[in-house]
């Protein structure tokens, strides 16, 4: 099993990210909130502001403070 570091120590398993996304969109944004209402919504934030959005296989959606870029970096090393 491959993991991620997505910030402030908090790591997934990389292996089940479907997708990973900006999280300024409205679509993102809409995700974000269906996700809250469903009880699937995870804060990694730290309080910080959030950057990105990672979605998983199991309909899991991840808030994360890193960039999408950084995350990408994370993923592939």
């Amino acid at each position: 099993m491959r993991l991620a570091e997505i910030g402030f120590g908090n790591i997934v398993s990389a292996d089940r990210i479907i997708c990973v996304a900006a999280a300024d969109s409205a679509p993102i944004r809409r995700i974000i909130q269906d996700s809250r209402d469903r009880g699937m919504l995870v804060d990694a934030c730290a309080g910080k502001k959030c950057r990105s959005v990672l979605v998983t296989d199991s309909d899991h959606v991840i808030l994360s403070s890193l960039e999408v870029a950084q995350i990408k970096e994370n993923l592939e090393g």
